[in-house]
């Protein structure tokens, strides 16, 4: 039965958790992907960041902008200057969240000499679309669903 390391894309698109939420979106996007594992300064594997989690922070940043800014005209319709320092439209207000304040911060790894059924179980069990495949601290690539199924059709 294949291991991970066959399964496994080793061509990983990574981001950095300081990395602008509007930047991660266009470079999912660009790369065709749907989410990226998050790395610090010295490359350590700190998080993941999906195309789910940056739909539920503009969510949460739309619903909290829209429902602060008519509670505050309501209440104070004559407040101070800082009630208009916060970003102008939405795309600002993306472009202000990082990574940081999205990622996921639990990690889902495997050896590369896991079965390819283990992997699917990993799946299953996490409720998730890929894990990491790592070896010794070190990132060596990526096994999606998309992976598993392609093994099944070949």
């Amino acid at each position: 039965m294949p291991e991970a390391r066959t399964l496994m894309d080793g061509r990983v698109v990574t981001v950095s958790s300081t990395a602008s939420l509007l930047d991660v979106q266009r470079l999912f996007v660009a790369e065709g992907i749907s989410g990226a594992p998050v790395v610090g300064e010295a490359e350590e594997l700190l998080g993941v960041i999906t195309s789910t989690d940056l739909l539920r922070a503009a969510n949460e940043t739309h619903e909290s902008a829209g429902s602060d800014s008519e509670y505050f005209r309501d209440l104070l319709p004559y407040s101070s200057p800082d009630w208009v320092q916060g970003p102008e439209d939405f795309q600002d207000r993306l472009s202000a969240l990082t990574v940081a304040d999205a990622m996921t911060d639990s990690i889902v790894s495997v050896p590369p000499t896991t079965s390819a059924a283990q992997v699917a179980e990993t799946l299953l069990k996490h409720r998730i679309h890929r894990l990491f495949v790592v070896e010794d601290g070190t990132l060596q690539g990526v096994v999606s669903a998309f992976d598993l199924l392609r093994l099944i059709k070949d």
